[in-house]
């Protein structure tokens, strides 16, 4: 049966209609934290369902491609709210004015492959912010694993017919009342959960949710006045939070390398990839975004992490 079978009485719909091509895989995929295990997003064909939480209140998003638009269907007390917020969304404020990808061929190429990428503005801060946090040095299923446990354990459950175990992320008050114990079942280490605590803290959580209307570069200066904040979590946050186009996940174990094996056929370090990037300053993230949805994959060596045990026995 079909995610979106169940459909209750008196939801909010609408079309969104961007005027020019979107492919929502390539606008909403970063947001999808846990891939397809993310309590929050899930994909359902072409079409895509988001819980997430409004100033209005909570609300399930419905998005599916039709004819050139999005066709829209919202449930909850934050309906309203998320459907206003749907272009935005959708990335109707990337302005990629000013953006040449000629000045690479290898860009200019995926810059023609993919015309439907716009980089998404989530609006919210927190919700990106605190499982950023969780993959801080450690590997991406382990990141996602406590992501799915903890959201799943003490998020709400999605308004109106949301795919079963679809929940809205902990709002701050929430994440301040998890024991300690659930953090390490989840395996969150007492640095990072350490890291949460101060962020969800009451005046500290506000302070940093509000600084979602402020300028990219701005709330990654903000953020990483919190102990435990760096530029690599920070930058990954507005990337979304924000959708800052010019933002680069600095000491990301993985990206150095395929970045560098796209413009120049081999791996390199963050540095050199910051020398790289340079010609499109202003861009930076949008450029890394084509590369990650070109397929392009770098060599890797070694072996692979261990992932370590923490259920009780």
């Amino acid at each position: 049966m079909s995610l979106a079978a169940a459909v209750p009485s008196a939801p909010l719909r609408s079309r969104y209609q961007p005027g020019r091509e979107i492919a929502l895989g390539a606008v909403l995929g970063p947001l999808a934290l846990g891939g397809s295990g993310d309590p929050t997003i899930q994909r359902d064909g072409a079409a895509w369902w988001l819980a997430l939480a409004t100033p209005a209140g909570e609300a399930t998003l419905h998005l599916r491609p039709r004819d050139g638009g999005v066709d829209v269907i919202a449930w909850g007390p934050g309906a309203e709210r998320a459907v206003d917020d749907v272009p935005t969304l959708l990335g109707a404020d990337d302005d990629d004015s000013g953006f040449d990808p000629r000045a690479h061929p290898v860009v200019a190429q995926l810059h023609h492959r993919s015309p439907g990428l716009r980089l998404p503005r989530a609006r919210r801060v927190l919700p990106y912010l605190i499982p950023t946090i969780m993959a801080q040095k450690v590997t991406g299923i382990e990141a996602k694993h406590a992501w799915r446990v903890l959201v799943r354990r003490h998020g709400t459950r999605a308004p109106g017919p949301a795919p079963e175990g679809m929940r809205v992320a902990p709002a701050a008050a929430a994440w301040r009342r998890i024991p300690s114990w659930e953090w390490h079942r989840a395996g969150v280490g007492p640095q990072r959960s350490d890291t949460i605590m101060r962020v969800v803290a009451a005046a500290v959580g506000d302070a940093i949710e509000r600084t979602s209307g402020l300028d990219g570069a701005e709330a990654v200066r903000r953020m990483r006045t919190i102990a435990g904040i760096g530029v690599w979590t920070a930058h990954e946050t507005v990337q979304r939070s924000h959708g800052d186009p010019d933002s680069v996940s600095i000491g990301d174990l993985h990206l150095c390398k395929l970045v560098g094996t796209a413009l120049v056929g081999h791996r390199v370090d963050d540095d050199a990839m910051m020398e790289l990037l340079e010609p499109f300053r202003g861009h930076r993230h949008r450029v890394v975004r084509l590369i990650e949805l070109s397929g392009i994959r770098f060599e890797r060596f070694g072996p692979r992490a261990t992932i370590p045990e923490h259920r009780t026995r």
